[in-house]
């Protein structure tokens, strides 16, 4: 009998703090996901510049490809 007493006010000294936890992560939800939406629409600038790269090479690689066929257009064996 002693140890349920004491295992239900150890309980309910716990619970309000759960109480309160989950109280906030309820008050804070519509700013996580204002900012998680904000995060989604916005380009950061690692990501720019890894596009940026990579349009770079894909244009430097078209560029090769045109090279090459206007070399063979012009009648040369060695285009390469």
């Amino acid at each position: 009998m002693k140890h349920r007493t004491i295992a239900l006010m150890t309980i309910s000294l716990l619970l309000p703090g759960c109480l309160v936890r989950a109280a906030a992560d309820v008050a804070t939800a519509p700013v996580r996901a204002g900012s998680q939406v904000a995060d989604w629409a916005t380009v950061s600038q690692d990501e720019a510049d890894r596009n940026r790269g990579r349009d770079m090479r894909k244009a430097e690689k078209e560029q090769r490809k045109r090279d090459r066929e206007a070399c063979r257009d012009a009648g040369y064996r060695n285009c390469d």
